[in-house]
């Protein structure tokens, strides 16, 4: 069975936002480090500590948001933010743009999936993925057969 989408396009905002907020959860642990870099004002005391755990806090925040700007910016992921539809199988994803053109996805390819109460996730790698909402599929079974895919290969 194939399952095929509805033609949609992912919108830009959503995309940094989603993405931003699931970099975070993943790297919970960097506030680890800058709570350690405080703390040292208890051992040393100075407040250069809080500054200076604070100042490469936001220089780390900053720097994956301009990542994940970026990816809306360059021709190279352009191709991600147009009108596009897809069809998923137990084999791979195609990614097209109309009946002629697309791109096929191995299952290979993508490292994690997450099911988030508005749709799936698909993350390819740290800053690239997809976002495919449950209202581009046309009927609940193929959300249930998407599901079962993801189950077979050990996503979920």
């Amino acid at each position: 069975m194939i399952v095929r989408t509805k033609k949609f396009q992912m919108n830009k905002s959503d995309y940094i936002k989603k993405g931003f907020f699931n970099l975070m959860l993943e790297q919970w642990w960097v506030l680890l480090i800058y709570f350690a870099i405080c703390s040292m004002n208890f051992i040393i005391p100075s407040v250069w500590w809080i500054i200076g755990g604070s100042i490469a806090l936001f220089l780390y925040l900053i720097f994956w948001l301009i990542q994940f700007f970026g990816v809306t910016q360059v021709e190279q992921s352009s191709y991600m933010f147009d009108k596009l539809s897809y069809e998923i199988s137990s084999s791979q994803i195609m990614m097209k743009l109309n009946n002629k053109q697309g791109m096929p996805i191995k299952w290979d390819t993508i490292k994690k999936v997450k099911i988030q109460k508005d749709g799936f996730l698909f993350k390819l790698n740290i800053v690239q993925f997809i976002i495919f909402p449950f209202k581009v599929f046309n009927n609940e079974n193929e959300i249930r057969f998407l599901r079962s895919i993801l189950n077979r290969k050990g996503y979920v």
